[in-house]
């Protein structure tokens, strides 16, 4: 099937929300309350697919957002194997680019390299989730009623994961999105008060500073983190070598995609700590007593700290994000008696025997250390 013809089960669903935007559009009060949309291919990419599945365009927006703020970066995978804008994932355990072409009729590579497929993808999935949640027909217009969905997409199978990635949307779909794809084309949504409406996930603990009821009563070694342990297949117990090295490094995806790569045995990857880009909240995934599996060889003798971005695009080096990683290293150079130099606070590029070029070029290597060393 084309990408741009309607799948064959949507009929009554496409007609429904047809009219539904056409209720919209006349209820709306004025052109300029209305979210800009613009003449721009993705735009028009996200309000087709929102009009076809039904999904609210705003949160769709902000799901991508929140995934990939809205580069698909040349169709390249992030490092948990997730694709364009919506970040469609192949991988062992998660299927999204997958479900997907079945969905859809797209092929897997249009999926992957085109945006107005991607979002058509991710839009069609979501829709998935929303008839597997048990949304009815009536509710698809409020945003609210997504929120099942919305963490399904983000975690299958990890219901505090997929509470975590679900509130971090909903949070962007309040604040409203301002950005520019990688493209230069301009996508907005108003901020918007969204309450939302949790169904299973309502009694699940979202993942939070100290303790938890799965893990260590100690909580975190960095008494501001999150403590989220990592799959034990994913990392080895003690250490054969004193600690004497920090490590930054830039995770090609998401805070809670990378949250969620640690925790999926199948990653067999990851590091002490993460750091988010909006505002620098950090996440304990490895004990530092512990071996993280992030530099090969270093790995018995470091600490890694894994930074939410992507190595081009320095719009995610954010000044919460300095602030709080080099806050991090402070604290663990003091800790472990690292010196505060950088022969070792070293980027992963630099570490022997590693083939990554992260941090990359955009790093502020001056300003961040800097601020390690108290500035």
């Amino acid at each position: 099937m084309h990408p741009g013809t309607l799948p064959r089960t949507r009929g009554r669903k496409a007609l429904l929300g047809i009219a539904a935007a056409t209720a919209l559009a006349l209820a709306a009060p004025s052109a300029a309350a209305a979210p800009e949309t613009g003449p721009g291919p993705v735009n028009r990419a996200f309000s087709q697919a929102a009009e076809e599945f039904g999904v609210p365009r705003d949160l769709l927006v902000a799901v991508a957002f929140g995934e990939t703020r809205l580069d698909g970066h040349d169709g390249e995978p992030s490092h948990a194997g997730g694709y364009g804008v919506m970040h469609l994932v192949s991988s062992p355990r998660r299927h999204t680019l997958e479900e997907a072409a079945e969905l859809t009729g797209a092929s897997e590579r249009e999926l992957r390299h085109d945006n107005t497929a991607n979002i058509r993808g991710g839009a069609a999935v979501l829709e998935s989730y929303a008839d597997r949640a048990g949304v009815s027909e009536r509710d698809r217009d409020r945003p609210a009623a997504w929120y099942p969905a919305v963490a399904r997409y983000g975690s299958p199978a990890d219901l505090r994961m997929g509470r975590f990635y679900a509130d971090t949307v909903y949070t962007i779909l309040e604040a409203g999105v301002r950005a520019r794809t990688g493209e230069g084309e301009r996508v907005t949504t108003p901020g918007r008060k969204v309450r939302p409406e949790r169904g299973r996930y309502t009694d699940v603990p979202p993942p939070a500073p100290g303790p938890t009821e799965e893990t260590d009563p100690r909580g975190a070694d960095y008494p501001p983190a999150r403590w989220v342990p990592a799959h034990p297949g994913n990392y080895r117990a003690g250490r054969s070598d004193a600690i004497d090295t920090v490590i930054v490094h830039v995770a090609q995806g998401t805070y809670t995609g990378t949250v969620n790569w640690f925790r999926n045995p199948a990653s067999r990857v990851s590091t002490h700590y993460v750091v988010r880009s909006s505002d620098g909240e950090v996440t304990q995934m490895v004990r530092d007593a512990d071996t993280a599996w992030h530099a090969r060889d270093a790995n018995p003798r470091s600490l890694g700290i894994e930074h939410e971005g992507y190595v081009a695009d320095a719009t995610w080096f954010t000044d919460a994000l300095y602030r709080a990683s080099a806050a991090l290293t402070a604290h663990l150079c003091d800790t472990h008696g690292i010196p505060k130099d950088r022969r070792h606070i070293v980027g992963h590029t630099e570490v022997p025997g590693n083939s990554h070029t992260d941090p990359g070029p955009h790093w502020d290597w001056d300003r961040y250390m800097e601020l390690v060393n108290g500035g």
